[in-house]
């Protein structure tokens, strides 16, 4: 399964994205990295069944303006809506608190975060991508969300010392399919076995087919 990662900002080293993601890479999925945003080329979505938005929309000393701009915003959605799927993980979610086309397809956004604490992840079960996933608990930045989609279906709830959030849902959006996955600033978390597997039964559920459906063939 091909799958298009775009990750690396100030705050975000593609490194620890890439962690996760070489820990996938097994005969199951190959993943093309993008982190250079030069190299970001909007035509090559249709190219991709599923891409990961890992990236903050964000500048970089280099960079003179936000990566994810109109035309950016236009492209996913016109990508989604005619049949990709989008999985925007941790960093993904953050600097689209403004309106915009990105956040609607997303249906919700970061809004802020305490220092990093222990983080207890509570899976609901009842949701494919949660499916025999066990409570676990990572030191990761607790993200905070505006979530305003009522139709969303809840993947899965963050705990710490500062409340309970949204850790993350799935949404569908014209033919697509959007999932959010609100941790993973920490390395720890992308490389945690019980992390892991909800990642891989994201991007199975992203391809409209089951975990162990995938696996089997």
């Amino acid at each position: 399964m091909k799958v298009w990662a775009i990750c690396g900002d100030r705050w975000h080293p593609t490194d620890t994205v890439r962690q996760g993601l070489d820990r996938l890479e097994n005969g199951e999925f190959q993943f093309a990295i993008t982190e250079r945003l030069e190299e970001f080329d909007a035509e090559r979505l249709k190219d991709y069944p599923i891409v990961m938005v890992c990236r903050a929309n964000s500048q970089s000393d280099e960079e003179k303006e936000f990566w994810m701009n109109e035309a950016v915003q236009q492209a996913f959605e016109h990508y989604v809506e005619r049949g990709g799927s989008l999985l925007a993980v941790h960093a993904g979610t953050a600097g689209y608190k403004e309106p915009g086309v990105f956040r609607r397809l997303i249906g919700g956004a970061f809004v802020h975060h305490p220092e990093a604490c222990t983080v207890t992840i509570h899976p609901d079960k009842q949701h494919p991508i949660a499916e025999g996933v066990e409570e676990f608990s990572v030191h990761d930045e607790h993200y905070f969300m505006e979530w305003e989609d009522p139709v969303a279906d809840l993947i899965m709830t963050t705990v710490s010392e500062h409340g309970a959030q949204p850790g993350g849902w799935t949404r569908t959006y014209g033919r697509g399919r959007v999932c959010v996955l609100t941790p993973g600033h920490e390395a720890e978390v992308w490389t945690h076995p019980t992390y892991q597997k909800l990642l891989r039964n994201a991007l199975y559920w992203c391809t409209q087919k089951g975990a162990a459906e995938n696996h089997a063939q």
